[in-house]
């Protein structure tokens, strides 16, 4: 009995000491979870013919919603987390779940697209790329990362200040023509 309760304390103090170096971790100047690479989502979210975008206050562009993959998660989870804290919304993935779930195996929702991109000289994003549709949820600002959030038909995306990238733009537009064409073709309730 008394390994047991020494198990149970070894487990309590090495987990608050992996929460404690997370937190450290995400609280360091560098918030990366690995010096040369990491993992992330970048969510297009679509609702009435228009793109969710944010425009981020330290990189002072226009993006997706999105962010790391923490390491208590995959990637929808991570997906569906970022919309809720950077929007408040909840939000649907688009995409196909093969029908492999047994146990010790769940089937993720493939992302859309995959890149890499480039953060500094030393240190790369490999984004996972989904396209979504909101559930419910009203827009707000994440004032703490965000300078503004904003609905933008495929026109407006041109006129945004300070110009959103080629490649961002290309997804917006790639999400809004997929996602709208299926709303299109779908039956209507009866």
């Amino acid at each position: 009995m008394k390994n047991a309760s020494n198990a149970g304390e070894t487990a309590v103090r090495s987990r608050t000491l992996r929460d404690g170096c997370l937190d450290y971790l995400l609280a360091a100047a560098m918030p990366h979870l690995h010096e040369l690479i990491d993992f992330t989502v970048a969510i297009f979210i679509v609702h009435d013919a228009k793109v969710l975008v944010i425009h981020h206050k330290k990189l002072n562009k226009w993006l997706p919603i999105g962010g790391h993959i923490e390491l208590d998660e995959d990637p929808e989870q991570a997906a569906l987390r970022e919309a809720r804290e950077e929007s408040g919304l909840e939000i649907e993935l688009v995409g196909e779940r093969p029908p492999t779930t047994e146990p010790g195996t769940r089937a993720l929702i493939a992302p859309r697209f995959l890149d890499i991109h480039r953060i500094s000289d030393t240190h790369e994003h490999i984004g996972m790329i989904y396209f979504a549709r909101v559930k419910h949820g009203t827009t707000t600002l994440a004032a703490e990362e965000h300078h503004d959030i904003r609905w933008c038909s495929s026109e407006e995306l041109d006129a945004l200040s300070p110009p959103m990238s080629a490649a961002v733009q290309w997804y917006c537009r790639t999400a809004l023509r997929e996602l709208s064409d299926r709303a299109d073709h779908r039956e209507t309730p009866r």
